[in-house]
């Protein structure tokens, strides 16, 4: 007991204590639950689309071959194309389940390997176009914000809407156009051979990638920023003293991480959509390559497993970005903080002793 009748502070609890503060087992639950729903309703919306779109999906499979009706026929039994809608469905999601997403109607080989070779090419696209935008568009953002409604916004807005209308493929051109043909720096097209020459060949397409999402980051960032700086805590803190850099630091900052973390999850989707184009462009042998072609002819298999591959992953991107708002935030935390012993809550009050 304390001279002041009080009793000690107790220590912080640990780590997984406060983990599981921020993120109960039943909103995590709740969560993934409701990102798996959204998965098998997507796939159901996929699967629909591609078996109801204009054309026989048996003449598909023939190709050049002869299409008589005993072929079609043979083809159709042999794909279970002769069965109800809901049981080609539910065959093919248990085969999906399983890891069997078909086999490629123009390679012949199969889905999830044609697939798998890809994705690591698209993710380090990804990856490089996520650390583009994020290294010009946090910065300059706090920039705007800080130097509102002054010469720097308006020329850091300036370039971001400039950033924004420009399509991919232009910005593509326009980059190889100075960058290659002009100064010979980097390489115009293809995936490299590995280790540095990869990471030249990826410069381009990642800097391309990185300018679309750049603008949106900076508006919200600057718009967290500016409504941050005109809160009454900030406002104080200036007035007392407090130096402007540990303002800028503990309140500003801190305050902006869930709408910064919202505009990451947004951006991360729009670059899984957005490596079609690049890859096109690029001559990258990608996952968005590789839907252009199966789309061209009309590659069923490929075209339903990457469609839901994709969406998977921006689910799981906005899932991710979702359980992060908790721990950067304790006011939207779904469960009530553990009370340490010897606490009491705020508008409890506590037992003095005589």
């Amino acid at each position: 007991m304390t001279d002041t009748g009080l009793p000690p502070a107790a220590p912080p609890p640990p780590w997984h204590t406060r983990l599981r503060d921020a993120l109960p087992l039943r909103h995590v639950a709740r969560r993934l639950a409701g990102t798996a729903g959204l998965l098998l309703v997507l796939s159901l919306a996929v699967f629909a689309l591609l078996r109801f779109a204009p054309g026989d999906p048996a003449r598909t499979l023939l190709g050049t071959r002869s299409a008589t009706p005993e072929a079609l026929a043979s083809v159709r039994a042999a794909h279970h194309l002769d069965e109800p809608f809901l049981t080609q469905y539910a065959r093919w999601l248990t085969d999906a389940f399983g890891g069997d997403l078909g086999t490629s109607i123009r390679t012949g080989e199969s889905v999830a390997a044609a697939l798998g070779e890809r994705l690591a090419l698209t993710g380090q696209l990804v990856f490089a176009g996520f650390a583009v935008a994020l290294l010009l568009g946090l910065p300059l953002g706090v920039l705007a914000g800080l130097r509102a409604r002054r010469p720097v916004d308006r020329a850091v807005q300036s370039l971001g809407v400039l950033a924004l209308s420009t399509p991919a493929f232009a910005g593509g051109l326009l980059l190889i156009y100075v960058f290659s043909l002009m100064l010979g720096w980097l390489p115009a097209y293809g995936p490299g051979a590995g280790g540095t020459d990869r990471l030249l060949h990826l410069l381009l397409p990642g800097i391309t990638l990185g300018l679309a999402v750049t603008a949106v980051l900076i508006k919200l960032v600057r718009a967290a920023v500016i409504r941050e700086l005109a809160r009454e805590h900030v406002t104080f803190a200036l007035a007392r003293g407090v130096p402007t850099r540990t303002v800028l630091v503990r309140y500003v900052l801190r305050g902006t991480a869930v709408p910064v973390t919202t505009g990451i999850g947004l951006v991360l989707a729009y670059l899984l959509a957005g490596t079609v184009l690049v890859e096109q462009v690029f001559a990258l042998p990608g996952l968005g390559q590789l839907l252009v072609q199966s789309v061209t002819f009309k590659d069923i298999p490929v075209v339903q497993a990457e469609a839901l591959l994709l969406a998977a992953l921006i689910c799981l991107a906005n899932l991710a970005t979702d359980l992060t708002h908790p721990l950067v935030d304790p006011r939207l935390r779904t469960g009530q903080p553990r009370r340490a012993p010897g606490r009491t809550a705020p508008d409890e009050p506590a037992e003095v002793t005589a």
